[in-house]
């Protein structure tokens, strides 16, 4: 019998708080601005959409839960408190449950990371984003670099499980730049670190400037290459090996929720605009929540949970999104897995691929190699297949 999603490759919940003190220019997440924020009314709302998950997910193992935004840290710890309660008090966990929140420095103090540990995180992201108050201020960040890193320091000193991001191939940033910035980042680095060059996406501050001609100072695509392998380079020499496209980590000390992503397990979506995946009625069932904090909010009220779609999804799709984020790994593709999914691959095409140098097949696995992980979509777009017509 073949084994459910969730439990080859997990099973989690990610929790969106849609709240910032301000929208990042680059920023293309379902965040707003409040004035104020009824603390109360959202943590009524949250526990009704988790028991309405829990009564139709029974008998699952949960292994993570991923506090996400927006900005998360703006929830009051009692909140977050009550929302871990429940969700223990709904589903199995693991004995090891990962349970991390997204912390911006800016909206943290000493007093509540200590608090949110005592609620039950685990592990804790700090956006850094960058290590330069120039640099902050483009991006459109509240915080100074000795804000962020003595944020960092108060997490590191309650959990070991602490990761942060950056944000490179910045406006006007030569390599030199940011070979030195990475390296200072590197020094204080614990066991993880999210990497990500700035991508300028459409619906954005930094998209409508972008398209006005008023962007300028990014990078070459050369020097964006440059930045990427220098950043593979250094986080290797620290031992925070990537293991994902932009993650790097000590061995063991991957993002175990973020790998139910990419390993194509099962995770619920509550909060406003979140996705899920989740079997249901023997189906695979993409979910997606009310994106307008109000909206979600009045049906949470009404119905009882805030979900506004849910689309069984076709066999081949399924498998296609397996092999999409599966690829992004070091590990790769299990390709008896996606073929069980109801996946095809393009022998021809995966034998050229490897005999170029893109691709690995080792062990009934595919993996991209560091050249192929540049041009990853065009691979996918070459080796996905239609299955054949039973």
């Amino acid at each position: 019998m073949t084994l459910a999603n969730w439990q080859e490759a997990g099973f989690g919940l990610y929790l969106h708080w849609p709240f910032c003190a301000a929208k990042c220019p680059y920023c293309d997440f379902n965040s707003h601005v409040a004035a104020s924020i009824d603390h109360a009314a959202w943590q009524r709302a949250y526990v009704a959409d988790l028991d309405h998950w829990a009564a139709r997910t029974p008998d699952r193992v949960l292994t993570s839960v991923f506090f996400g935004g927006g900005t998360p840290s703006l929830m009051q710890p009692e909140v977050v408190a009550a929302i871990l309660e429940r969700i223990h008090r709904n589903w199995t966990v693991s004995n090891d449950l990962e349970v991390t929140l997204e912390a911006n420095p800016g909206s943290v103090d000493a007093d509540r990371f200590v608090a949110f540990h005592a609620a039950g995180v685990n592990r804790f992201s700090v956006g850094l984003q960058a290590l330069n108050d120039d640099d902050l201020r483009r991006l459109g960040r509240l915080h100074s670099v000795a804000e962020g890193r003595a944020a960092f320091e108060v997490a590191a000193s309650l959990t070991d499980r602490v990761s942060f991001d950056l944000i490179y191939a910045r406006q006007d940033q030569s390599l030199a730049d940011w070979e030195a910035e990475l390296r200072s980042a590197l020094g204080q680095a614990g066991e993880h670190v999210s990497l990500y060059q700035l991508t300028i996406e459409d619906g954005t501050a930094f998209g409508a400037r972008h398209a006005a001609g008023g962007l300028r100072g990014l990078p070459t695509e050369a020097l964006s290459v440059a930045q990427y392998e220098v950043t593979q380079a250094l986080t290797a020499e620290a031992g925070l090996r990537r293991y994902e496209v932009s993650n790097h980590a000590r061995p063991g000390a991957e993002s175990r929720h973020n790998l139910i992503y990419w390993r194509g397990g099962d995770w619920l979506g509550v909060g406003p605009g979140a996705h899920g995946r989740v079997a249901l009625d023997d189906a695979r069932h993409a979910t997606v929540a009310h994106r307008a904090p109000g909206a979600w909010l009045q049906a949470v009220a009404r119905r009882g949970h805030g979900i506004e779609t849910t689309e069984p999804l076709p066999a081949a799709e399924v498998a296609d999104e397996y092999a999409l984020m599966s690829l992004r790994l070091t590990e790769g593709m299990d390709l008896d897995r996606h073929a069980r999914l109801g996946g095809a691959i393009d022998a021809t095409e995966v034998t050229a691929l490897v005999q170029s140098g893109h691709l690995i097949e080792e062990d009934r696995r595919l993996r991209a190699t560091d050249t192929g992980i540049l041009v990853l979509n065009a691979l996918l777009g070459r080796i996905l297949t239609e299955p054949p017509r039973q």
